[in-house]
């Protein structure tokens, strides 16, 4: 239940009580004018599912990526632990440094203990374990882990990439700021709409639809915002790390 609450914060509170505000004065006042709301709509419903969809995709590379980093893990890992010359302690030392590999990777995206430099230290080590063993590994499997050590190299970087870099700033703040003014532009032209049938005791009208279709475009912004960073185990939609953790 809590995940499903996460969508609403600080940002939900502050954009519903601007509308109830609005709404309020809009009442009293009487303040009213005709206006086409289906461009302040265009204006912010455009760019904040344009976020939304970046933010999707980004997600979606994230996920192919770290596939394909695993699946590259755990074929080097077979390629070790196939090798007949090699004896069952520098097996379980190969072994062991391929698993660092993923929980550096994995402690990176997640709870933030590793760098990134340290995710290029545990590949190293790969490279270096098959220089100073280069007498049991033969040429033909060393060409066949550096091919997927490549891969792995690739993804990881990749992984890094989107970790890294987010969708436009701009654009989101755009949104924010826009959803925060909409009440303002919205209720007086929503309020003269209703005008000619409403009467004071049916004013909490004005009052729902402003706090509704603000709380819609609010929500829309947060889960983009959840979704920026799937890494974190925050959102509902967040990527499951330990599904990539090679055990």
């Amino acid at each position: 239940m809590d995940k499903y609450l996460s969508i609403l914060n600080v940002r939900t509170v502050f954009a519903i009580g601007i509308a109830v505000i609005v709404s309020y004065s809009t009442l009293v006042f009487d303040f009213q004018y005709n206006y086409d709301l289906a461009l302040i709509s265009i204006a912010i419903i455009f760019p904040l599912v344009f976020t939304i969809r970046s933010a999707f995709r980004r997600r979606e590379k994230a996920l192919e990526y770290l596939s394909r980093f695993k699946a590259g893990l755990i074929t080097v890992r077979d390629s070790f632990l196939e090798n007949r010359k090699l004896d069952n302690s520098k097996k379980e030392e190969a072994l062991l440094i391929v698993k660092e590999i993923s929980i550096a990777l994995n402690s990176y995206l997640g709870a933030r203990t590793a760098k990134k430099e340290d995710v290029h230290e545990k590949i190293g080590k790969v490279f270096n374990f098959i220089k100073k063993n280069n007498e049991f590994i033969g040429s033909g499997s060393a060409l066949k882990i550096f091919r997927f050590m490549k891969e792995v190299h690739y993804s990881s970087e990749n992984i890094i990439a989107v970790n890294q870099h987010r969708t436009p700033i701009a654009m989101r703040a755009y949104c924010l700021i826009f959803i925060y003014i909409y009440p303002i532009i919205y209720t007086p032209a929503l309020y003269h709409r209703l005008h000619d049938g409403i009467s004071l005791k049916e004013s909490w009208i004005v009052y729902v639809l402003s706090a509704i279709s603000t709380f819609i475009l609010i929500s829309l912004y947060n889960v983009q915002d959840q979704m920026e960073n799937p890494f974190d185990q925050k959102g509902l939609d967040d990527i499951r790390l330990d599904d990539f953790l090679l055990k």
